[in-house]
């Protein structure tokens, strides 16, 4: 949509180009419980990003400056070995730009013997139409829904259409009869969207997606010009989200406790493991 020829040579917004690069293959035991259970989830984190959040827990990986660049078959060889060692499940993260590779990836593994579901791990910024395409493919949607409102969107990721995109995206992801999580960001100074947000999953879809709430959000860096990033959610905050939660009578929704919100939970990327 950006209108890179990324076959030619150009890089789209996302910073890729038309090669395939991954920072890292490795058996994760940070997603919710059904996802990574006690053997791990099977997740491969791609390089680049659609989506530049100014407080990007993964900058490194977002800007390309970690990962390597590998062939559609090694990708393939990367999932048949995350199956080898027990993962319950390929967990695609932010794979979006890189679609066209990592559904080849998939169909070169299947045929090699790959049975176990896939996760597609999306921010969310996706468009309906690849969501429909992707029927058949994806057994987990496993998306974000991080902002409510067009002008912090562009603030903190220069897309001030993300909720109008990702709510479509949703939508188009509850139509299918796959399991669809919908994480909560919860960010502090702008915890009233992560209500509106709730407030309109419940609403619109009832028990057809499954809410994740997140409190981990972890300030990477000093933000001047909002000032508000640095620090984390209150804790009373993030209660006071999650009695909303239960005064709208969901039953059933996973969500972090406190020890999320630090450094020690994100992953070290620099070895670019499994790759």
């Amino acid at each position: 949509m950006c209108g890179a020829n990324r076959l030619a040579g150009k890089r789209g917004v996302c910073g890729a180009a038309d090669e395939l690069r991954v920072a890292r293959s490795a058996l994760h035991f940070w997603e919710e419980p059904p996802i990574s259970g006690e053997a791990g989830s099977g997740t491969v984190f791609f390089s680049h990003c659609p989506l530049h959040c100014i407080y990007c827990q993964n900058a490194g990986i977002a800007n390309g400056q970690v990962g390597r660049d590998i062939t559609v078959e090694r990708l393939a060889e990367c999932y048949l070995e995350l199956q080898s060692k027990g993962a319950l499940n390929i967990n695609l993260v932010t794979a979006t730009h890189y679609a066209v590779q990592a559904v080849a990836a998939l169909d070169r593994a299947r045929a090699c013997g790959l049975s176990i579901p896939v996760v597609w791990n999306t921010s969310g910024y996706e468009r309906a139409e690849l969501v429909r395409a992707l029927n058949g493919t994806v057994d987990v949607w496993l998306t974000d829904l991080r902002y409510a409102r067009p002008e912090t969107a562009k603030a903190f990721s220069a897309a001030p259409d993300y909720p109008e995109v990702a709510r479509s995206a949703i939508a188009a992801m509850a139509q299918s009869d796959v399991q669809v999580i919908v994480r909560i960001l919860a960010l502090p100074g702008h915890v009233e969207e992560a209500f509106e947000n709730v407030a309109w999953l419940v609403n619109t879809f009832g028990e057809r997606v499954t809410l994740s709430m997140m409190s981990q959000y972890t300030p990477m860096g000093a933000f001047p010009q909002h000032p508000e990033l640095e620090r984390r959610v209150d804790p009373d905050e993030f209660e006071a989200l999650l009695d909303f939660v239960d005064s709208l009578g969901v039953e059933e929704y996973f969500w972090q406790e406190g020890e999320a919100a630090l450094e020690s939970f994100i992953p070290d990327f620099e070895a670019c493991e499994g790759v």
